[in-house]
């Protein structure tokens, strides 16, 4: 079954990193991805997010139109950062899985979700 690894986290604290120490954290993670990777446990290598400032967010206007706004609409510390898919037997191994990504400036938790499957 397929689940989304979000990458949670404070996206003001990883633009303030320099570049040095945002070069070590991103070799922790390419290790990550050399660990699992060849277990076929990654089923897409994801994506990492541009930060809040570059969003848009529609949502419902009061008429039922669409409205669209900069930023985030809510203001919040941890935001969605990236997004990592995962192809698990449970949750519980991607939880274990996602337990093992690197925890450093900017990313404060993982979250695990299932992925919806239509047929």
């Amino acid at each position: 079954m397929r689940y989304a690894m979000l990458i949670c986290g404070d996206d003001r604290e990883w633009t303030n990193l320099s570049p040095e120490d945002e070069q070590d954290v991103m070799k922790e993670i390419y290790s990550w991805y050399e660990r699992w990777q060849p277990t076929g446990k990654v089923a897409d290598g994801g994506a990492e997010l541009q930060g809040r400032d570059t969003a848009k967010t529609v949502r419902a206007g009061a008429n039922g139109e669409p409205v669209i706004t900069d930023g985030p609409y809510l203001e919040l510390k941890e935001i969605v950062g990236g997004v990592v898919l995962l192809e698990c037997d449970d949750i519980d191994e991607a939880a274990r899985m996602a337990a093992t990504w690197p925890l450093a400036a900017g990313i404060s938790a993982l979250e695990v979700r299932p992925v919806m499957s239509r047929s």
